[in-house]
């Protein structure tokens, strides 16, 4: 739209370290002010790991920048296509190194966001309490979004904070059962789990907020640039 960009699909297939075809999907959003502005890039294949699909997406947001303030959706195209197997031996190659590393030594990893689907909350004040302390603890900002039966969390912080708040998330009751007893929380999708971005705008505090349509949903995403993070994930929960 006139206000919010475009947003498009494209798969396309590339070799691989083994020269076999990897289908990969491609979403793109252009802002209004493309190609001024850099697109938001989400990158998905079947049969590469997230963490390689994470280190595509960043590479080719890399390339995007020598594109600024010309058209680039074909160039990256093309030079996903040529390089993808180079990519991939360089994303193996870091990973191994960073398996050598101890978890306190990873003092780099910069403000990573958490992306969550929640099924059901049949304690809902005792639940948004507790997931409102962990966040205030572990010093996340984002938010909880309730959208007719979408239950949604957005987290934003320090990756070890982000990893802490999902072991909590898991390991805690927090919740009842059909019976009212205390249990943990069994029906959570984690949909993402990534680095922000330098197109990310970051939430500045924790809220919990309510929404009566899919467009005003859908405004609070624009609102940080995660236009791309709700089109891939949002509209699926709908059916």
């Amino acid at each position: 739209s006139e206000t919010h960009g475009i947003t498009f699909r494209i798969q396309i297939t590339a070799k691989e370290l083994l020269d076999t075809d990897v289908l990969l999907k491609l979403l793109f959003h252009l802002p209004v002010n493309y190609p001024s502005i850099l697109p938001d890039i989400s990158v998905n294949s079947d049969q590469l790991t997230r963490a390689q699909c994470m280190d595509l997406k960043d590479k080719l947001l890399e390339e995007a920048k020598k594109h600024l303030s010309e058209p680039m959706v074909h160039e990256l195209i093309l030079w996903v296509q040529q390089h993808l197997k180079y990519i991939i031996r360089q994303s193996t190659a870091v990973c191994s190194e960073k398996t050598t590393l101890s978890r306190g030594a990873s003092t780099e990893d910069g403000i990573w966001m958490l992306f969550l689907h929640l099924d059901h909350m049949r304690a809902k004040a005792k639940y948004v309490k507790t997931v409102e302390k962990w966040a205030l603890d572990l010093r996340l900002t984002g938010r909880l979004m309730f959208m007719g039966k979408i239950i949604l969390i957005i987290l934003q912080g320090d990756r070890s904070n982000i990893k802490e708040y999902l072991i909590l998330q898991k390991t805690s009751k927090v919740d009842v059962d059909s019976s009212r007893k205390k249990c943990k929380e069994k029906m959570i999708s984690v949909l993402c789990e990534t680095k922000i971005q330098p197109q990310h705008a970051r939430f500045q505090t924790f809220e919990v907020k309510d929404y009566s349509t899919m467009d005003e949903l859908q405004k609070e995403f624009e609102a940080v640039g995660l236009v791309t993070l709700f089109s891939e994930f949002v509209p699926p929960l709908l059916k």
